[in-house]
């Protein structure tokens, strides 16, 4: 079966393609707001994805910007995809990286990282823009407590596929006919899809867990409507074709299933209670690293 389907109507009913429907949470950050997927209610997480938060997007006036102070991760890996504006990265490892749309940061947070995440200056001085997606990826048991590490791939390497007006970005994994030069921790898919009104998308279904998430317009996945900022958790095994109704943006997220349970408190995933207790006292105890230059911190939530 192609990628890209005719805009003839589709034979089949496809019914059974979607499991779930997961409304986000919404929360107010004062400069903008973000919507919360993952973790919710009904899905702890699909793949390895256990974190799953919508920015924007938002038009920020002169003086506000985000402005996130140093605090702490463990055990997972970060991602931030952005679609307008630009976030200034720094870790306790000394990284300092500008994040552009497109462009992909892989932090491996592992045994224990801190970093902030800001407007640079120059926006915080003038009208800007800020839209997009932050994950958070469980890491595997075996590399839980790896060493945290930080790269960055700029936008011009993450592989493209247009057809037919349908743009395809491969962020991690192999679909598609693209592999993702994104070092991953384990069997990972994510991309970031646009698709003009009336396009047809086939899914790919060689990974045993998939989600789909529509950041702007509306598409239906078999009998299911899926509208701007919901997210549809795919059945096992189904072949699905996605619809484009509008205008459509949207992100396919997966992967195969971690192996035991994941705590979460905080910035901290760890399939170990006892850790995540350590990781609160250690970040109380002032135990992490610093970000160099930075004096400021986030306080453990109480």
């Amino acid at each position: 079966m192609s990628v890209l389907q005719s805009d003839k109507p589709v034979q089949s009913s496809q019914s059974g393609v979607v499991e779930l429907l997961i409304e986000p949470k919404a929360k107010d950050l004062g400069a903008f707001d973000v919507r919360r997927a993952l973790p919710s209610d009904e899905r702890q997480r699909v793949g390895p994805f256990i974190f799953f938060d919508h920015m924007g997007p938002a038009e920020l006036a002169v003086g506000a910007g985000m402005d996130v102070r140093p605090h702490p991760h463990i055990g997972i890996a970060t991602v931030t995809y952005l679609f307008e504006g630009e976030i200034l990265h720094r870790d306790s490892l000394g990284y300092i990286q500008p994040i552009l749309p497109g462009a992909v940061n892989w932090m491996t947070a592992g045994s224990g990282i801190v970093h902030s995440e800001r407007s640079p200056e120059a926006l915080v001085n003038s009208v800007s823009k800020l839209h997009g997606i932050q994950t958070w990826l469980a890491l595997p048991l075996e590399t839980e407590e790896t060493d945290p590490d930080f790269t960055h791939y700029p936008a011009d390497l993450i592989p493209q596929l247009e057809s037919e007006g349908v743009i395809i970005r491969l962020i991690a994994g192999s679909a598609f006919g693209l592999t993702s030069p994104v070092k991953v921790a384990s069997e990972t898919l994510y991309a970031a899809i646009e698709m003009p009104a009336g396009k047809r998308l086939t899914v790919p279904n060689d990974v045993e867990e998939r989600a789909l998430y529509v950041v702007t317009g509306k598409v239906t996945l078999g009998d299911t409507v899926v509208t701007e900022g919901t997210m549809a958790v795919l059945s096992r095994g189904a072949e699905a074709t996605v619809s484009a109704i509008d205008t459509t943006r949207l992100m396919i997220l997966g992967g195969a299933p971690l192996t035991g349970k994941r705590h979460l408190f905080w910035n901290f995933v760890s399939s170990r209670p006892e850790r995540i207790e350590s990781a609160k006292q250690d970040w109380k105890d002032g135990k992490f690293g610093v970000v160099p230059g930075e004096s400021e911190f986030i306080p453990l939530p109480e």
